[in-house]
């Protein structure tokens, strides 16, 4: 269906959030369906099978990349999540998929080579824990599940879908395995749909305070196009991702510094969907409505 080409795009478009908000999940699983069977490979060579845990355990899967601003925002409550369950019946999964602004430093992968070296990078920086896949270059497994950019699904010991993320939010997350296990201990069955089986809701504020961290790993080209796609909204979000930044990786910044840049953000946002409304009246594509935020700090919104 896609080519490596079509798949690795070399450039991120703004029509492609247009896309993510109408495909939504596409043809992945839904909750109550078999998830599809999967082979890959993690960075350290280990060959990973999604049966080999039917069965034996649940497993959360989540896809990302180090360019994905998404993901840059979720994959450290993702690892508190892991250290919590670790223990428990679940194994966690990280597919590293495309770049989702490639650039100059990590265009699109052209080899599993540069594909497997873009993950390790990701992993280093981000001090990932977790096991990490690699998808094949045409996006194989991540097509299967969605081919959104950080996608998340709770598998049950059954291989079935529990419960599904149009992008990943720890918080939720968290409250649906401590459903599944709370189901599976008191009923003795592998398969329960939980936490209403999906959530359509995507984050704003954080991959906004996110976005400058993954854009760089990307390179000038990721960041300059970014801007340009996005324009003054991902202006904005350069310009103040350099600042906000900190406050998002130090929880010890005052609440009122926080506060402070979170009013700027929201200003920005709100701006710039003015000026969608007025340039695309006709477009479906819109920025959802603000939400609140959970005790994960994920602020999420619904589409």
């Amino acid at each position: 269906m896609f080519g490596n080409s079509r798949y690795n795009y070399t450039a991120f478009k703004r029509s492609q959030l247009a896309d993510m908000f109408e495909r939504q999940f596409g043809n992945a699983p839904e909750p109550g369906d078999r998830a599809p069977e999967f082979e890959l490979r993690t960075i350290e060579g280990d060959r990973v099978r999604l049966r080999d845990y039917r069965g034996e355990t649940n497993v959360v899967l989540v896809f990302g990349s180090a360019t994905c601003p998404l993901t840059a925002s979720s994959i450290h409550g993702l690892q508190h999540l892991y250290e919590d369950f670790r223990d428990e019946d679940v194994e966690f999964l990280f597919v590293y998929v495309r770049e989702a602004h490639p650039g100059d430093q990590l265009p699109a992968h052209r080899t599993m080579a540069e594909k497997v070296a873009a993950a390790e990078l990701f992993r280093d920086e981000e001090e990932l824990e977790l096991p990490l896949l690699v998808d094949d270059l045409s996006g194989k497994v991540h097509r299967k599940y969605s081919g959104q950019a950080n996608p998340a699904f709770l598998i049950d010991k059954s291989g079935r879908v529990a419960y599904r993320q149009l992008a990943l939010n720890p918080g939720e997350l968290h409250d649906a395995l401590k459903e599944l296990l709370e189901r599976q201990s008191e009923r003795g069955a592998d398969h329960a749909v939980v936490h209403g089986g999906e959530s359509l809701s995507i984050p704003a504020l954080k991959p906004m305070l996110f976005a400058h961290r993954a854009l760089e790993r990307g390179g000038r080209n990721s960041i300059a196009t970014f801007r340009n796609e996005m324009g003054m909204p991902g202006r904005f979000a350069v310009a103040s991702g350099r600042v906000a930044r900190p406050v998002a990786e130090n929880p010890g910044i005052t609440l009122a510094t926080t506060a402070a840049i979170v009013g700027v953000l929201g200003l920005g946002f709100w701006v710039g969907k003015q000026l969608r409304e007025r340039r695309f009246a006709n477009r479906p594509y819109q920025y959802p409505r603000f939400t609140e935020v959970d005790e994960y700090g994920d602020e999420a919104v619904g589409i």
